[in-house]
This record gives C-alpha cells, structure tokens and sequence, in this order.
C-alpha cells in the first residue's frame, strides 16, 4: 500500500476472533433466561415458559455438544462485524456534527480564540509568560 499524504500505516488489520461456541451458549442461555425469567415473573407466562425454555436449550447443548452451535455463532460474528462497519461510522459522525460542529460555529460567532491561534500583528513574541516563573532550570538536567 501507498501512503500519500499521511505518516500514518492503516493498513494493518485489526485482530479479532470469534468467542468459542460454549462461551456463545452460555452467553444466550443467560439472555433467554433472564428475558424469559422477567416475562414469566410480569404473569406473562405464554412468552416466559418458551422463552426459559429457549434459554435451558442453549445451555445444554453449551454444556453438551457446543460444536453443535458453532453455524449460530459464525453467524453472531458476521453481525457482529457488520453492525461495526456500519453503527461506529455513523455514531463518530453523529458525535462530530451534533456535538463539535455546533459548539465550533458558536465560538467563532462569538469571537472565541481557546488556543490563541489569531495572528496579532501588534504582538513582540506569541511566548506566554509564567506568572510565578516555573522551575528552575537547573532541576531540568535529568529528564530522563
């Protein structure tokens, strides 16, 4: 790969495995227990006793024979990868043009300058000057 304009790599790829299939399992038996569980305590038992049931399935071929759920958990990872190509883009885009955006146009509005960073032509030095002064300089010569 090329890199043009930036000193960054992203070619890398990142590293991610799929969980085992018991840990998958277990993971959807707690759910469907828990989901299952609060159905049947709100008297809602024609969703809850399937539901618990769903649930005590899972468990026990987590337990059992968790290769047997190994095509459900491929297809968990696949939505899982999906969702994060789709779901992380639009939130950092939504994060930026509902919170960053706004804020900026409203300090340029206002004639906010937070880093200093208009030029004044009128300035001898851009250096701020420490008011106490900071350490001495001799307590510098082992930074390292």
């Amino acid at each position: 790969m090329v890199k043009q304009g930036s000193h960054e790599d992203f070619s890398r790829a990142s590293d991610v495995r799929m969980g085992s299939e018991r840990s998958f399992g277990i993971v959807f038996a707690v759910v469907f227990g828990l989901v299952g569980g609060w159905q049947h305590y709100n008297g809602n038992v024609d969703w809850g006793v399937p539901v618990l049931g769903v649930g005590g399935a899972f468990l026990l071929v987590a337990l059992a024979v968790p290769a047997l759920l190994r095509p459900l958990n491929v297809l968990w990872f696949k939505l899982g990868l999906l969702l994060h190509k789709v779901v992380s883009p639009l939130v950092l885009g939504l994060l930026f043009f509902v919170t960053v955006t706004p804020i900026a146009l409203l300090m340029k509005v206002f004639g906010k300058d937070p880093l200093s960073l208009r030029l004044d032509p009128q300035a001898d030095s851009y250096w701020i000057r420490r008011d106490p002064p900071g350490p001495a300089p001799k307590s510098m010569s082992k930074q390292f």
